[in-house]
């Protein structure tokens, strides 16, 4: 019989590598959903089979978006016993700014813990003009993440081109990032991060263990493409958007969302997750 020996030099060297490969490890488990505003006129006419469809394409997740808002408590719970039968989860949902006031966080809170969700997150908010409204905007999310984290939920912000658009001088995810607690995601939708001229990569190295989630939303600056293209197709440098959201950034999942292409819905869906799959392997 052979006996391996391991030097106490090697042992140091092997050991210095553990937390590297771990983390490797880890970066791989980074799960991929689908915004299900990609396939918002399926899920209109048909919410369960569009669902299921997602599923069967290899999506692991999905966030819903606004019209969950307006189920009943039985619609969700009918929801959430087929995402259990298919075994995916809704990361996130995706809400209207008023779904986070005080007036209706509540049932906000409710249907998120029933669909299993961990972020409740706000988006297109209606400021008042200048960088206070913004302000303003910003303690909203942290008064919703106060009544969230109570039940084990999270608030979370998502951009569009006018929060990296900038009101005197400064851009208002700026003033949102500093102002808003850190247990506030905030979710980098790239695709209107890069049509404002920002760049999606320094924008996460600025703020790391808080882009916890990202839209991987392509976007062409050809103007008759725009937003229409596949994911992979557009300006998105995206090996160096995962290596950033992976080494830093503090990403638990991604969500593939695309608002049209050349092809269906739902083949404009699958077709973004082969592509996913091609630049960043599992």
């Amino acid at each position: 019989m052979t006996t391996h020996t391991l030097s106490r030099r090697s042992f140091i060297a092997f050991s210095a590598m553990l937390p590297w490969a771990l983390s490797a490890r880890a970066a791989k488990s980074i799960p991929a959903g689908l915004e299900l505003y990609s396939v918002r006129e399926e899920l209109k006419k048909d919410p369960a089979g569009t669902v299921r469809a997602v599923a069967e394409m290899g999506y692991e997740g999905v966030e819903f978006y606004a019209p969950y808002f307006e189920w009943s408590e039985a619609q969700t719970k009918q929801m959430r016993k087929l995402l259990d039968d298919l075994s995916i989860r809704c990361f996130s949902t995706h809400n209207d700014s008023s779904n986070l006031s005080p007036e209706k966080i509540g049932r906000a809170r409710d249907f998120n813990l029933i669909l299993g969700s961990k972020y409740v997150v706000m988006a297109s908010a209606k400021p008042q003009p200048g960088l206070d409204g913004w302000k303003t905007v910003a303690d909203a999310l942290n008064a919703a993440a106060d009544q969230l984290e109570t039940s084990g939920l999270k608030a979370g912000y998502h951009n569009h081109r006018l929060e990296f658009t900038a009101v005197d001088g400064q851009r208002p995810m700026e003033i949102l990032a500093k102002n808003t607690k850190p247990s506030v995601m905030l979710q980098l939708d790239v695709g209107t991060c890069l049509e404002a001229g920002s760049d999606p990569v320094a924008w996460i190295h600025a703020n790391p263990g808080r882009i916890r989630s990202l839209h991987l939303k392509d976007w062409s600056p050809e103007p008759e493409k725009g937003y229409k293209v596949l994911f992979g197709e557009g300006a998105g440098e995206w090996k160096n958007i995962f290596e950033a959201a992976e080494s830093g950034g503090g990403v638990e999942y991604y969500l593939i969302e695309q608002e049209g292409s050349r092809f269906t819905e739902l083949d404009t869906a699958r077709r973004c997750l082969q592509s996913f799959r091609q630049i960043r392997p599992a």
